[in-house]
């Protein structure tokens, strides 16, 4: 799973309230699917603008992760490297699309499933979902730097 972090834990619930907001969404259009939302959010793009760099390509934004080479000089490609710096991984991009990362499904609730990879709704809850676990592991995270902190403290005195 992505690396835990402050953005984008922030862009993964920003993307669930303009979903809830009425943003429009299209599994079917890659601005406004699935990862074309948490693009938007996380590169400030539109979706026309996001969708028209991938036609370059052709196939969803699977097989596009799946033909994903960083030197390739398509467009998408350099879309998908801005997002892959923010910590995300094209594992995540795939599961996102099609909501699947098993760490996330194992937090939502049974009566939720199966989630629907086209379903505005489903995609709302996976992103909170996950967002939550990412905000979990960095309060973990600063909980375990602050012990490290106290005790590195009490080893100096």
């Amino acid at each position: 799973m992505a690396k835990a972090s402050y953005i984008l834990s922030k862009a993964l619930n920003k993307a669930a309230q303009n979903l809830k907001q009425g943003k429009p969404y299209e599994w079917g259009h890659m601005g406004s699917c699935n990862c074309g939302h948490l693009a938007q959010v996380l590169l400030n793009m539109p979706k026309g603008d996001i969708h028209k760099l991938a036609m370059e390509k052709p196939g969803d934004w699977n097989e596009q992760l799946n033909d994903y080479c960083p030197t390739s000089g398509f467009k998408i490609d350099t879309l998908i490297f801005k997002l892959l710096e923010f910590g995300l991984s094209e594992k995540d991009l795939m599961d996102l699309e099609y909501l699947r990362d098993e760490a996330i499904l194992s937090k939502i609730s049974n009566t939720h499933k199966p989630l629907q990879n086209n379903n505005r709704e489903h995609v709302i809850l996976y992103l909170e979902t996950w967002a939550a676990l990412m905000e979990e592991e960095l309060i973990s995270e600063i909980m375990i730097d602050k012990g490290f902190q106290t005790l590195t403290k009490f080893q100096i005195h």
